[in-house]
């Protein structure tokens, strides 16, 4: 049978039919599609993130050099230095508060030819004497003893509870001890203007021996002066001595004081 020609092109294709619910159906699987796809990158984003999270920080440390190790030890030792030069300057100053005295004092021997020996312990040579005593032995038998070379004065005195706040150099009665042989007792004196007089007159010598003028007639004779220099070594509270330094090493008088309380 013949047809027309567009009536056979037409019989080719297969038109749907629209039906009312094709529209909401068609837009229901495209929103789901979406969806889709948007929880899957979401879900790429947070195994990413998780990921990073995951990873364990990694600590830095750096290595210490030779020379950082050799800085730090010159620190240390430079510390410990200025530590020990601390405690000395503490020490000696508090050694000279307490007394008046330091570790070098100057010591002038000087009495009557026929009168007793006085001993003066001073800072320098114009200073008052922070520690003077008056011997029993006479000036003469003390020369004597000198012409030795040697001489060893000891002191002692008793320790008591009621004075145990007394410094050692306030001491007022010791008993003397000359080379080992008892000399009676010395007592501690104020520097008065006798003796004040005799220090003033003796101020510019440094170290020497000699004899001052007397008084005249009727007095107890030339007065005799020995002066040197020497060195205090502060044992403990009960302890000191007084050691003369004899600069040229010839051999001279060598004299020593110690003090102690027993």
């Amino acid at each position: 049978m013949n047809c027309p020609k567009g009536l056979i092109r037409w019989r080719h294709f297969h038109w749907r039919k629209k039906v009312d619910g094709d529209d909401e159906q068609d837009n229901e699987e495209h929103e789901e599609v979406l969806t889709s796809l948007s929880t899957s990158e979401e879900e790429k984003v947070e195994m990413k993130s998780m990921s990073k999270s995951s990873v364990a920080p990694v600590a830095s440390f750096t290595v210490p050099t030779t020379s950082t190790t050799t800085s730090k030890k010159k620190l240390q030792t430079m510390a410990v230095a200025r530590f020990r030069s601390v405690l000395i300057a503490f020490n000696k100053r508090r050694s000279h508060m307490s007394s008046g005295l330091g570790s070098r004092v100057v010591g002038t021997l000087f009495g009557y030819r026929r009168g007793h020996v006085h001993f003066a312990f001073q800072d320098d040579s114009k200073a008052i004497p922070a520690f003077m005593i008056e011997l029993a032995t006479p000036t003469s038998g003390l020369v004597r003893e000198m012409a030795s070379g040697l001489v060893r004065i000891a002191l002692e005195c008793d320790k008591k509870v009621d004075k145990k706040g007394m410094k050692l150099l306030e001491e007022p009665l010791w008993r003397t001890f000359c080379n080992g042989k008892k000399c009676g007792y010395a007592m501690r004196r104020e520097c008065g203007p006798e003796e004040l007089k005799v220090l003033k007159a003796l101020e510019p010598i440094s170290m020497g021996a000699g004899v001052l003028p007397g008084k005249g007639v009727g007095s107890e004779g030339e007065l005799m002066y020995m002066r040197a220099k020497f060195e205090r070594v502060v044992g403990s509270r009960d302890s000191e001595a007084f050691y003369m330094m004899n600069p040229d090493s010839t051999g001279g008088p060598e004299l020593s004081l110690y003090l102690l309380r027993v």
